[in-house]
C-alpha cells in the first residue's frame, strides 16, 4: 500500500478508530475527503 493512497487513509482513520462518517462506511468517500479528515483528527 502506498502512502497517500486511498487505502493507507482508511488504515490510518481506522487506526484513530474512525470507521463511520455520517453513518457511511468511510470506504465510500473519496481519497481527498479522507484526507482532510486524517488531518482533522492528527492536528
Amino acid at each position: 500500500m502506498h502512502i497517500g493512497s486511498k487505502g493507507w487513509y482508511v488504515e490510518k482513520l481506522k487506526e484513530n478508530g474512525v470507521r463511520r462518517i455520517e453513518g457511511r462506511k468511510i470506504e465510500k468517500y473519496k481519497t481527498h475527503v479522507l484526507a482532510n479528515l486524517l488531518e482533522e483528527k492528527q492536528g
